[in-house]
């Protein structure tokens, strides 16, 4: 017959095992939690305004571009990431802040886009683009209008959703080295091409329209 052990032998032998318990799930805690981020993420609309549903809209491409009248067609996607601006004293809303970014390459201060990859479908895109040169995991809430403009001679069709950050924080990197919030007067300001002004314009009018 075995010897039995001691309290104190018994709670030498199971303390190991309990830490290793009690860091299994915490581990597993964290991936859950980080599980929830993503699927909240990847919701394409939480929007009760203007377009609602179009965000599921977006058929899946099987490359980064397509064929039209005059060629072959760049694909891609982008966000409009914006923050609330908070409440001020008298209970009246401080204006949003929208995140732009600089992109040394090009040196201009644009919003975050990318191209389409194989299989993916706009909002899909637009969730990695945006991750990718902001390192923030975003939410999209609404569309906005596509862009359409020649790239290189080439056509070019820019899928845009206004978008809100769920996770993440910004980091230098070889796309974006630089990233402002800055208020939409000032955003339009910085912004280097025009056409990405008009993006400005469109989110604060679906802001006003659902009331924020």
């Amino acid at each position: 017959m075995g010897e039995r052990l001691t309290a104190e032998q018994q709670q030498k032998h199971s303390g190991p095992r309990m830490a290793a318990s009690r860091r299994a799930e915490g581990t597993e805690q964290l991936e859950h939690l980080e599980r929830r981020k993503l699927r909240e993420a990847k919701k394409p609309s939480g929007w009760t305004g203007p377009g609602r549903g179009a965000a599921k809209s977006a058929a899946p491409h099987q490359a980064g571009a397509k064929k039209s009248g005059r060629g072959s067609t760049i694909l891609a996607a982008g966000a409009v990431l914006w923050v609330p601006g908070g409440t001020r004293k008298d209970g009246s809303l401080r204006k949003p802040r929208i995140a732009l970014i600089h992109r040394p390459k090009y040196d201009d201060w644009s919003l975050p886009k990318g191209k389409l990859l194989a299989g993916e479908t706009p909002w899909q895109g637009a969730l990695r683009e945006v991750e990718e040169e902001t390192g923030l995991v975003c939410r999209l809430i609404a569309p906005l209008p596509a862009q359409h403009y020649l790239a290189n001679g080439r056509p070019k069709e820019v899928r845009y959703w206004a978008a809100v950050p769920v996770s993440g924080e910004f980091r230098p990197n070889r796309e974006v080295d630089r990233m402002k919030w800055l208020k939409p007067g000032k955003a339009r300001e910085k912004l280097t091409h025009a056409r990405d002004r008009e993006l400005i314009d469109a989110l604060l009018e679906q802001l006003a329209q659902a009331g924020g």
